[in-house]
C-alpha cells in the first residue's frame, strides 16, 4: 500500500478546502478526529473483550 507523502497531502487538502469551504474545514475535521478515535475505541474494546473470553475458556479446559 503506497504512502502518502507530503506533496499527495497538501493536494489533498487544497481539494478538500475547495470542497467544504474555510468556514466548514474545522469542523469537518473534528468530526473526522472523532470518528477515528470511536474507531480505535471500539476496536480496543473488541480485542480486550476477546482476550477476556480466552482467559475464561482457558480456566474452563483447566477444570
Amino acid at each position: 500500500m503506497p504512502r502518502i507523502g507530503f506533496p499527495e497531502l497538501m493536494v489533498l487538502l487544497v481539494i478538500a478546502l475547495v470542497i467544504f469551504g474555510p468556514g466548514k474545514l474545522p469542523q469537518v475535521g473534528k468530526s473526522v478526529g472523532e470518528a477515528i478515535n470511536e474507531f480505535k475505541k471500539a476496536s480496543s474494546e473488541l480485542t480486550k473483550g476477546n482476550t477476556s473470553e480466552e482467559k475464561v475458556e482457558e480456566k474452563k479446559e483447566e477444570k
